[in-house]
C-alpha cells in the first residue's frame, strides 16, 4: 500500500486512555461524489521557506482572485504533533506542525465528512478519527482506506512568526480531490468482446481496483461488469437508511466512470470462466476475453430452510429497491427480522421509528456475542429494548404463513407465533462464487478464492478480492483469513491493480469497520477471531466504552463507543508494528 504503514521491529507499547467528550456525530449520508477538479494542489511548505507560488507563473486558469491568504496563527501557537482547524474566510483548513513544520489541507475526510482534527497525527500521516482512513499530510493522498478521494493541500509560510496560508478558494470549498488518472490510448470497439482488465462486481474492491490502474498510468483498457442497475454505490449505508436512493448513495457517477475511461456494464451476471481460454460468460450469453481478471462478486445471503418459500414481502437486504422496499412495507406495521448480523441489528434500529412493532430472532444468547463478547453484546440488546425491540433468542424460524402470496406470520420453533407484515433475513452471507465451480480457480470448504499476498489466485492472470476470498494476514503468520470488511475490500482492490501492473504490493493495514444504531456509531479495528479475554474501561451502561480485545497476553482488536478516537490510535499503534500486551491496558 505504501505511506501508512511500514514495518519496524515490533515493541510494545502502552496505550493512555482518556475518556473523550461524548461524539456528536451521526455519520453522515453523503458518499463521495463527483471528482474535485483540483488534482494539481501544490504541495505544503515548510517552516520558514514555504513553497509558495509567488516565485511560479499561475496556470492561466488559476487566476489571483481564485485564491485566498489568511495569517491563522502565531508560530508559538502550535506544538510539534498538534493539529488545528482554522478558518481563512472562505472555508476552513487543517493547520498541522510536526517536527517543526508547517503543512495545511482540507479539514474533512472525504469518506464521511469526519472532523480530521480529531483523528491521529502520526509519523506524517493524519488518521480519521470515524473509520480510520490516512491522509499524507505534504501531498493530501489517500494511503489507507476507506474512501475513494484524497484532500487538497494548501501552500504555508511563516512572515514575522505569523503562519499564512494560500489556499485555492474551489478547493477549500470541495474539501477533497481525485488523484490523477491516465486516459485509455488502446483503440477500441465498444463491442469488442476483449478486455486487457475485466473486473467482476463494482463494490469498493472493484472500483478502487479500476481506480488505481488509471492512477498508476495504465493506458489499456478496463470494463467493470456488475448484476447491479446502478453504478457503484455506498452498500453498508442500505441497512443504517432505509429510505436512500441509489442516486443519495452513489460513490462515482456514470460521467466520472466515462471520463476517466472505466466501462460499466450493468446488469451482467457472470455463469462460468474459462481461465485456459482466459474468458468469461455471462447470463445474456456475452463472452469477454481479458489478459488479466479480478473477480470481487461479494456475497449472497445465507440460504435459510423453512415452510412457506413462495410469501413475498421477506427480503435479503441488496440493493437500494430492496431497501426503500422494506420501509414503506414496514411503515406503521409488524416488522421481524430473522438474524442478528450487523445488517439485520442496523435494520431493526431504522425500523423503529416507521414500524407498529420490530421482532428480533437469533440463534444465540445476546447479539454480536461471537464479534464483541457477551458483555458488550448485553449492552447494545438493552439499547434495543429500550427502543422497543423485541427479541426472540435461541430461536429458529419454523414455518412462513402466507395470504395470496403476502407473508402473514412468522411461525418460531417454539411454537411462538409473530405477526409479520415485512420480514428481513440478517442471518449472515456466503460468498458469490457458485459459478467458479467448474472454473479450476481454487477456491476452500467454504467456497472462498484462496489468493496470495498479491491477491492471486491459483490460475494466472485470476486475481481476487474482498468478501469472497481467504488471504495471507500478516498479523496472525500470514494465516489464511477471510474478513468481509468495506474497508478491506479497498485494499484488496489496490493490491490487485498493482499486482496486475506487475509491482510489488502487499496488505499493510489494520482492518476496521462501523456500524450505527440509533445514532450511536460502534467502531472496530483489529481482527478479533478467536479472541479470549475482553477488557472494558468506561460505562458499559452509559454506552461509553473502549473494549479490548485479547488472545492470550496480546491485544488483536478494539472496539469503542463514544470513545473517540481510541480505535483510530489503536489501529495507528498496531498499524506501525507494535504490539499492545494485556497488562498495558489492565
Amino acid at each position: 500500500m505504501g505511506g501508512c504503514f511500514s514495518k519496524p521491529k515490533p515493541v510494545e507499547v502502552k496505550v493512555e486512555l482518556s475518556l473523550l467528550e461524548k461524539e456528536k456525530e451521526v455519520d453522515g449520508l453523503s458518499p463521495n461524489g463527483k471528482a474535485s477538479p483540483f488534482a494539481d494542489s501544490r504541495p505544503n511548505g515548510a517552516l520558514g521557506h514555504g513553497s509558495d507560488d509567488d516565485s511560479t507563473p499561475l496556470p492561466l486558469y488559476h487566476k489571483p482572485r481564485d485564491y485566498v491568504e489568511a495569517s491563522v496563527c502565531h508560530v508559538k501557537d502550535l506544538e510539534n504533533g498538534q493539529m488545528r482547524e482554522v478558518d481563512l474566510g472562505s472555508g476552513r483548513a487543517l493547520l498541522i506542525k510536526e517536527h517543526g513544520e508547517f503543512s495545511a489541507m482540507a479539514h474533512k475526510c472525504p469518506h464521511y465528512g469526519a472532523p480530521l482534527v480529531k483523528g491521529v497525527l502520526s509519523k506524517g500521516h493524519v488518521r480519521c478519527p470515524w473509520h480510520g482512513a490516512c491522509f499524507n499530510i505534504a501531498t493530501g493522498d489517500l494511503e489507507d482506506f476507506p474512501g475513494l478521494d484524497s484532500l487538497p493541500t494548501f501552500q504555508v509560510r511563516v512572515e514575522k512568526d505569523k503562519v499564512i496560508i494560500r489556499a485555492n478558494k474551489q478547493a477549500l470549498q470541495s474539501q477533497k480531490r481525485s488523484k490523477p488518472m491516465a486516459r485509455c490510448t488502446a483503440v477500441i470497439n465498444s463491442s469488442m468482446g476483449f478486455s486487457h482488465v475485466l473486473i467482476i462486481g463494482s463494490g469498493p474492491a472493484g472500483l478502487v481496483c479500476a481506480e488505481t490502474l488509471r492512477q498508476e498510468g495504465f493506458t489499456d483498457r478496463i470494463v467493470m461488469c456488475t448484476m447491479d442497475r446502478h453504478p457503484p454505490y455506498d452498500r453498508p449505508k442500505l441497512s443504517k437508511s432505509l429510505d436512500s436512493t441509489a442516486e443519495q448513495l452513489r460513490l462515482r457517477s456514470m460521467e466520472f466512470l466515462q471520463d476517466h475511461d472505466i466501462e460499466l456494464l450493468t446488469e451482467k451476471e457472470a455463469v462460468a470462466i474459462d481461465v485456459k481460454t482466459r474468458s468469461v460468460t455471462f447470463e445474456d450469453g456475452l463472452r469477454i476475453e481479458y489478459r488479466k481478471l479480478f473477480i470481487a462478486t461479494g456475497s449472497n445471503p445465507k440460504p435459510m430452510i423453512y415452510k412457506g418459500k413462495d410469501v413475498r414481502n421477506v427480503f435479503h437486504l441488496r440493493t437500494p429497491e430492496d431497501a426503500n422496499s422494506i420501509a414503506r412495507l414496514a411503515n406503521n406495521k409488524n416488522a421481524v427480522i430473522v438474524g442478528t448480523s450487523f445488517v439485520g441489528m442496523e435494520v431493526a434500529a431504522a425500523l423503529t421509528d416507521k414500524a407498529h412493532s420490530v421482532s428480533v430472532i437469533g440463534i444465540e444468547t445476546v447479539p454480536f456475542k461471537k464479534a464483541l463478547g457477551e458483555k458488550v453484546g448485553k449492552a447494545i440488546m438493552k439499547l434495543f429494548e429500550v427502543n422497543r425491540v423485541k427479541f426472540y433468542m435461541l430461536n429458529e424460524v419454523a414455518e412462513m404463513i402466507g395470504h395470496h402470496g403476502q407473508l402473514k406470520e412468522v411461525v418460531l420453533k417454539s411454537g411462538k407465533v409473530l405477526r409479520a407484515d415485512a420480514c428481513v433475513i440478517g442471518a449472515g452471507s456466503i460468498p458469490a462464487t457458485g459459478f467458479l465451480k467448474q472454473s479450476g480457480i481454487h477456491m476452500d470448504a467454504k467456497g472462498f478464492i484462496t489468493v496470495n499476498k498479491m491477491m492471486q489466485t491459483s490460475a494466472e492472470g485470476v486475481f481476487a478480492g474482498g468478501d469472497v476470498v481467504v488471504f495471507p494476514f500478516p498479523p496472525r503468520n500470514n494465516k489464511k483469513v477471510n474478513i468481509p470488511h468495506w474497508q478491506m475490500a479497498h485494499v484488496h482492490g489496490r493490491v490487485a491493480a498493482l499486482s496486475m501492473m506487475g509491482r510489488a504490493a502487499e496488505i499493510h493495514t489494520v482492518p476496521y469497520f462501523w456500524s450505527a444504531m440509533f445514532g450511536k456509531t460502534i467502531r472496530y479495528a483489529g481482527y478479533g477471531e478467536g479472541f479470549d479475554d475482553v477488557i472494558i474501561q468506561g460505562d458499559l451502561d452509559e454506552l461509553r466504552f473502549v473494549a479490548f480485545y485479547t488472545r492470550s497476553e496480546e491485544v488483536v482488536a478494539v472496539a469503542s463507543m463514544n470513545y473517540d478516537p481510541i480505535v483510530s490510535r489503536v489501529a495507528e499503534v498496531l498499524g506501525s508494528g507494535k504490539t499492545i500486551k494485556k497488562r498495558d491496558v489492565e
